[in-house]
């Protein structure tokens, strides 16, 4: 996988990486419903709700999907 950096509107970088996910014909359509009443991405419907299931899952890791940042930042401190 090709981690990619992006620039969000505050102009910070947060690394990406791209994967290839498949769901059951069912849920794509669910999440494409979502999508479109949210006038949102698709993309962006799977990353804030695989965000909240990581906040529930593992509330101790900071922001999330953000761990590997702080960990990272801890590292070189």
């Amino acid at each position: 996988m090709r981690t990619q950096s992006k620039r969000h509107d505050s102009g910070a970088h947060e690394r990406t990486v791209r994967a290839s996910i498949s769901f059951p014909e069912d849920q794509y359509h669910v999440l494409e419903r979502i999508a479109a009443e949210n006038k949102v991405s698709l993309a962006w419907v799977v990353r804030d709700a695989i965000d909240g299931y990581l906040k529930a899952k593992w509330p101790l890791l900071p922001q999330g999907t953000d761990a590997e940042d702080a960990q990272q930042r801890s590292d070189t401190a």
